[in-house]
């Protein structure tokens, strides 16, 4: 039977938003509210840990009574962090075939999206399932602070594999008379890896592709892996609020509608 197993990556090192992951939101840090919320919307069967790249973090999810596993604090990525968790909570790999990746400061990401991207692995069999949304907003389609995914879906399907991810405006469309569907996605970075792919990612030495254009899931494609995504019209759990805290603006835009 498969077994699923969320993980949240968290750590203290945020340049914008030091200490990110215990700043107080009207009572409960955010670490605590993001596990919350998790636990809040995801079967009761799923177990829910997080891979702490520090002490403090561990010492706080002890308090609200969280599974918690310390990691390196030196580790390159949220992958890796709960790569080396699970080898701690599942050592020979036995108990769980599912990962799902949840970062520990997506305050307003409904962890619900992830439940599609679960049955996503254990139906198609791929490595990895994520999600993404078409870009609607003009400047996002030449944004390369935004990532794209480049499938090839049909016009009304709503999942496909993943060819590509980049920073570029891509795909490019030379006839747009011939062409039905024309929308470029954007890429959410939400990932349910099947637990042996998750530890055989970490264990590839950093993808060429990778390097240039600065996205790990590139390592994954440029070594044969498969990226399946689906198609999401929306992820907040408050509409207003911002999507997670990266600054004191967000944080203080957070004080208002997280109660």
């Amino acid at each position: 039977m498969s077994k699923t197993i969320i993980m949240m990556p968290v750590r203290l090192a945020a340049t914008r938003l030091p200490n990110k992951p215990l700043l107080d939101v009207n009572g409960k840090t955010v670490v605590q509210r993001v596990y919350e919320n998790v636990r809040k919307v995801m079967p009761a069967d799923m177990d829910v840990a997080i891979a702490a790249g520090d002490q403090a973090i561990v010492d706080e999810c002890n308090k609200f009574g969280a599974t918690a596993v310390l990691t390196d604090p030196a580790l390159p990525s949220g992958t890796d962090r709960i790569a080396a968790a699970l080898k701690v909570l599942d050592p020979d790999g036995s108990k769980y075939d599912v990962v799902v990746d949840f970062q520990g400061d997506n305050l307003n990401v409904n962890p619900a999206v992830t439940l599609p991207l679960v049955e996503m692995v254990q139906e198609t069999g791929c490595d990895i399932a994520t999600c993404g949304m078409v870009i609607d907003n003009e400047a996002d389609k030449t944004n390369p602070a935004i990532v794209k995914i480049i499938m090839g879906l049909r016009e009304g399907e709503r999942e496909g594999r993943c060819l590509y991810f980049t920073r570029a405006t891509a795909p490019f469309t030379r006839n747009p008379e011939k062409c039905k569907n024309q929308d470029l996605y954007q890429h959410i970075g939400i990932y349910v890896f099947k637990a042996s792919s998750l530890h055989k990612m970490v264990a590839l030495p950093v993808g060429v592709l990778e390097q240039r254009e600065s996205l790990e899931q590139l390592r994954a494609l440029e070594n044969g892996m498969v990226i399946r995504a689906r198609l999401i019209d929306d992820m907040k759990l408050v509409k207003e609020a911002p999507t997670d805290i990266n600054t004191p603006e967000d944080y203080q835009e957070f004080l208002k509608w997280i109660k």
